[in-house]
């Protein structure tokens, strides 16, 4: 029952912008930390950033910091991933993942779980 379904993925120039959608389903994200990492073909996976479970804390990659912003609507049960002013750098696929134990996102630890992923590509 658990599934992460990310969205908002594609092509976009240099300097253009995605936001990036996490829908997910069978637990009740209020609970949980919840973030994205990417993973470009032939490159180990990187952690992009993570938000705690009420959104009072964020983390982010010292390669995003200031371009990206995450952000969560438990209600909703929906995670998003704002994205400004891509680099050709950014292209991968992300991935949505949530951690049992909250304490992993500041840790930076692997996630417990995540979806299938949502290209994005940037290029001119």
């Amino acid at each position: 029952q658990l599934q992460l379904v990310e969205s908002g993925g594609g092509l976009v120039q240099p300097g253009g912008s995605l936001r990036l959608s996490c829908a997910a389903s069978g637990f009740t994200m209020d609970y949980y930390a919840m973030g994205w990492f990417r993973q470009a073909p032939g490159k180990e996976r990187e952690g992009v950033s993570c938000i705690s479970s009420t959104g009072g804390s964020t983390h982010y990659a010292d390669s995003v910091k200031g371009r990206f912003s995450i952000s969560r609507d438990n209600p909703k049960n929906t995670l998003y991933l704002q994205m400004n002013n891509l680099k050709p750098e950014d292209t991968a696929v992300y991935y949505c993942g949530v951690f049992w134990l909250q304490a992993k996102c500041a840790q930076g630890a692997e996630y417990d779980y995540w979806g299938q992923g949502t290209q994005v590509t940037v290029s001119s």
